[in-house]
């Protein structure tokens, strides 16, 4: 084990860490609301199954601050908590470039005007951009850590349509490539526990790392209060996995992707006020160190199967 492996003992390519070397020091998220809304919820749309009135829990401060305030506040927070000195904006509720592209550069502009924000990481749907505003936002890159996040959840198309998704997976790959022309970073969401089989989520991740992605977040489907997915579980029409189901199967996907992808969240934390199940969701750290044990277990890591799919 070399020095490196001694200091980041994890087996996975963590996204923290990543930038860590970059930077020469951890580098905290502020969480961002720019008040945008998505697609899937307008004209009568009922929005994707699983997500309630906020939009893929946001931990912003508040929609009535301006993204100034919430930068300044954000930063204040971190640095009398953590001793935090290097920061990336974050949009992550919603779809954050479901706005003209003229909004959008005065909000990522206002998004990065603080001297300690390195990047900017802008969460979103592949059916939300277009050439101007990928442009716009490939603008960032040469100056700042850029990043764009696409919720695609799964390739397969009768699961995009099942979860009310309002785009396949066509789309996602035109919205990708459009995106890595430009050289944005890109990470790429899925889910895991939707009504899938193993072999239909390992395909999944066998596709993203056939496109040998920048970085991937892996998550639990979860029922939170008012949503859709929560009341076909209460209806007896849905279950969810266990939590060493899922750790399995986050091993599973660590095993078959590159291993320069980062990997920026194996493990959320619910928002217990909301969440209804399941509830071992909200012990992120628990799960974490299930997984870094299965892995051990195994005497596996990052990539171990990638080069012999």
């Amino acid at each position: 084990m070399n020095s490196e492996e001694v200091l980041n003992p994890k087996r996975y390519n963590q996204f923290s860490e990543y930038l860590k070397k970059k930077f020469g020091v951890k580098v905290y998220k502020i969480t961002l609301d720019a008040g945008f809304s998505c697609p899937n919820r307008k004209d009568g749309k009922k929005g994707c199954i699983y997500c309630d009135a906020g939009g893929s829990f946001s931990q912003s401060h508040s929609a009535n601050m301006t993204i100034k305030e919430q930068l300044d506040f954000g930063a204040q927070y971190l640095t009398d908590r953590f001793k935090a000195v290097k920061y990336m904006s974050y949009f992550q509720s919603f779809s954050n470039t479901y706005k003209p592209v003229e909004e959008l550069k005065e909000i990522y502009d206002a998004a990065l005007d603080h001297p300690d924000i390195v990047g900017i990481s802008i969460g979103t749907r592949p059916d939300c951009v277009d050439d101007e505003k990928l442009d716009l936002i490939a603008n960032y890159k040469d100056k700042y850590e850029t990043w764009i996040e696409y919720g695609l959840q799964s390739i397969h198309n009768k699961t995009l349509e099942r979860i009310n998704r309002g785009h396949d997976f066509e789309c996602f790959l035109k919205a990708y490539e459009k995106t890595k022309q430009r050289g944005i970073n890109t990470c790429v969401h899925i889910i895991f526990g939707l009504w899938e089989t193993h072999d239909e989520m390992m395909q999944t991740v066998k596709e993203l790392a056939k496109l040998k992605i920048d970085g991937l977040k892996l998550h639990m489907i979860c029922g939170l209060r008012g949503t859709e997915l929560t009341e076909m579980y209460k209806r007896g029409e849905f279950e969810f996995m266990s939590e060493m189901e899922y750790v399995n199967l986050c091993c599973d996907a660590i095993e078959l992707i590159p291993p320069e992808t980062t990997l920026h969240r194996i493990a959320g934390s619910g928002l217990k006020s909301t969440l209804v199940e399941p509830k071992w969701i909200g012990k992120k750290f628990e799960c974490l160190n299930k997984i870094d044990a299965e892995l051990i277990r195994r005497d596996s890591w990052q990539g171990k199967f990638y080069n012999i799919q």
